[in-house]
C-alpha cells in the first residue's frame, strides 16, 4: 500500500533527545517542561518497544549537568549520549556517524531549546537530506514566542511539525499492530 511519504514508519525512524538536562529544564515554563518530559518518556518507551534507534545529546554537561534523571531512566542502555558545545547536534563528535549507521532517514526531534538547538539541528539535518519531524509538545523554550517563531521557521523550511500522539499512531499504523495495547497505554 502506498502511503504519504511524510507519514512516519517505525522501520525508518530515529528518535533524537536534544539536551534534556535538568539545569536547562529548570528555567523553562514549568508546565511546558513537565509536558516535554512526560511526552518524551512516552516516545522513549514506544521507541524502545518498537526497536527504533535512540540518540541523545547533552549541551556542555560540565555546566548544564546530565540528562534529566527520569529521561535517563527511560533511555535504553545501548542509547548513546553525545556531549556537545555546538548548538546543532550535527556538530557533536560521533553524532552523524551514529545517525548514518542507523540507515534511517526520518528523524523525530524532542528537547530544548526550540529556537536554538532544536532549530539548528533540524535545519542541518534537512540540509543533509533527512526528513525531520519536530514534536511540538515535546520541545521547550524559555519564552513562548521563541518556540512559536522557531516552529514557524522550521515549517517554512520543510520540517514536519507534529505531536507525540501522532508519532505513536504513525509508528503503529493499525489498531491490529501487536504492540497497539502497550503503546496506546502511553497516552495520557
Amino acid at each position: 500500500m502506498n502511503t504519504h511519504p511524510t507519514l512516519l514508519k517505525s522501520l525508518d525512524s530515529v528518535l533524537v533527545i536534544v539536551d534534556m538536562q535538568g539545569k536547562l529544564s529548570a528555567v523553562m515554563p514549568e508546565k511546558d517542561a513537565e509536558a516535554m518530559h512526560e511526552n518524551t518518556i512516552s516516545l522513549l518507551e514506544a521507541a524502545t518497544n518498537l526497536a527504533i534507534p535512540i540518540l541523545a545529546t547533552e549541551q556542555y554537561p560540565q555546566g548544564l549537568g546530565q540528562t534529566e534523571k527520569s529521561v535517563q531512566e527511560a533511555l535504553p542502555n545501548h542509547a548513546p549520549i553525545f556531549e556537545k558545545t555546538a548548538f546543532s547536534c550535527v556538530g557533536a563528535s560521533g553524532f552523524m556517524p551514529a545517525m548514518e549507521n542507523t540507515k534511517r532517514k526520518q528523524v523525530i526531534l524532542v528537547g530544548q531549546e526550540a529556537h536554538v538547538c532544536i532549530l539548528q539541528t533540524a535545519l542541518d539535518l534537512i540540509a543533509l537530506g533527512y526528513q525531520v519531524h519536530v514534536v511540538e509538545d515535546a520541545i521547550c523554550a524559555r519564552k513562548a514566542e521563541n518556540k512559536f517563531y522557531a516552529l514557524q521557521r522550521l515549517q517554512a523550511q520543510h520540517a514536519i511539525i507534529t505531536n507525540y500522539e501522532s508519532v505513536l499512531f504513525e509508528w503503529l499504523r493499525d489498531a491490529n499492530h501487536p504492540d497497539f495495547k502497550t503503546i496506546s497505554s502511553l497516552l495520557r
